[in-house]
C-alpha cells in the first residue's frame, strides 16, 4: 500500500511539473506575440500607412478604408477582424483562435499609438523595404509561437475547407493582388500601388528566410504514444496529408506507428505545436525537403525539367 501511495505521489509531482512547464511555455509564447505585435504595428504605423502603402490582407484594406472613412487604421484592423475571428472560433475552436485574438487586439492598439508619432521616412521605396522586412520578422515570431495574425489567414483557411482543390499560395496571391490594385484606384497613384506590391514581395521572401532559410518544406517523422490524436489534428487543423509507417523498437520490440508528413514552411511551427500539445514526450525528427511532387505540391509531369 505504501509503495502504491509513493507511486501516486510521484505521478502527481510529474503532472504538476509538466503543467508548470506548459504554463511557462505559454507565458513565453505570449511575451513573444506581444513583441511581434509591436513590431508589426511599427511597420504599419511608422512606414506603410503614412506612405499610403496597402500591402494586401486586412492591413491593406484598413489603410484604404482609413483614407475613405477616416477611422484610424488600427481601429479598422480590429473592426474587420471581429467577424472573421467570430467565424474562426465557430469553425476551429477557442484553442486555435485565442492567441490570434490577443495578437489582433494588441496590433490594432499599437498601430493607433505609433501612427500618431508620424512617419519615420517619406521615401516610399525605403518605407516599402523596411515595412516589408518588419512585417516578415513579426509574422515569423507569431508563427513560431503557434499563433496567426488573423485576417486573410483565417478567410483562406475557411475557403480551403469549401474548396480544398485550391492552392493556399494562389489564394493569398489573388487576394493581395486585388487589394494592391484597389489601392491604385483609391489613391489614384499607380506608383504607390507598385510600391505596395514590393512590400508583398519583400515580406514573402524574408518570411521564408526568417522561418526556415531556403528550404522548400519540412518532413516530419513523429513517434508518439498518441499517434491517432496527433494525426487527426494534423489532418483537420493543417489540412495536409499524413502517412502511418510501421516500426518496432530495437530494444523493446514494441510495435510502433510512425507518422510521416510533409509540411509547408509556414505551417511547420503549427505542426510542432500540435505534437507538443498532444505528447510532450514524443520523438520528433524534422528534415528539409527541397523538392516535393504530388497532390498539393508540384506535378512531376509539368514542372520537373
Amino acid at each position: 500500500m505504501a509503495e502504491k501511495r509513493a507511486d501516486t505521489t510521484e505521478q502527481e509531482i510529474e503532472l504538476r511539473f509538466e503543467a508548470k512547464k506548459s504554463l511557462g511555455r505559454r507565458a513565453r509564447d505570449y511575451l513573444v506575440i506581444t513583441a511581434a505585435s509591436f513590431i508589426y504595428a511599427a511597420a504599419v504605423g511608422l512606414f506603410l500607412d503614412p506612405n499610403l502603402l496597402a500591402p494586401g490582407g486586412v492591413t491593406g484594406i484598413s489603410i484604404i478604408l482609413n483614407r475613405i472613412v477616416g477611422l484610424p487604421t488600427g481601429t479598422w484592423m480590429l473592426v474587420i477582424n471581429i467577424p472573421i475571428l467570430a467565424v474562426g472560433t465557430w469553425k476551429f475552436g477557442w484553442r486555435f483562435i485565442l492567441s490570434t485574438m490577443y495578437c489582433t487586439v494588441l496590433t490594432s492598439f499599437f498601430t493607433n499609438i505609433l501612427a500618431a508619432a508620424g512617419p519615420v521616412t517619406q521615401d516610399p521605396l525605403l518605407a516599402a523595404l523596411v515595412g516589408g522586412a518588419l512585417i516578415a520578422v513579426a509574422l515569423g515570431l507569431v508563427f513560431k509561437s503557434g499563433a496567426t495574425t488573423g485576417g486573410t489567414d483565417i478567410i483562406i483557411k475557411l475557403l480551403k475547407l469549401k474548396f480544398p482543390h485550391l492552392k493556399t499560395g494562389s489564394l493569398f496571391l489573388v487576394t493581395d493582388a486585388m487589394i494592391v490594385t484597389c489601392s491604385a484606384f483609391v489613391f489614384k497613384d499607380v506608383d504607390t500601388a507598385l510600391y505596395a506590391g514590393l512590400v508583398v514581395l519583400v515580406n514573402s521572401f524574408l518570411l521564408d528566410l526568417v522561418l526556415y532559410g531556403r528550404d522548400g518544406a519540412k518532413m516530419f517523422f513523429i513517434i508518439s504514444e498518441h499517434p491517432d490524436r496527433i494525426a487527426e489534428r494534423i489532418l483537420k487543423e493543417l489540412d495536409i496529408g499524413a502517412t502511418y509507417l510501421s516500426g518496432s523498437g530495437a530494444y523493446s520490440g514494441n510495435e510502433k506507428r510512425v507518422i510521416m508528413c510533409v509540411v509547408k514552411k509556414q505551417l511547420s511551427p503549427k505542426a510542432e505545436e500540435v505534437v507538443r500539445q498532444e505528447d510532450p514526450k514524443a520523438f520528433l525528427i524534422i528534415t528539409s525537403a527541397t523538392e516535393i511532387f504530388g497532390e498539393g505540391y508540384k506535378s512531376i509531369f509539368s514542372e520537373k525539367i
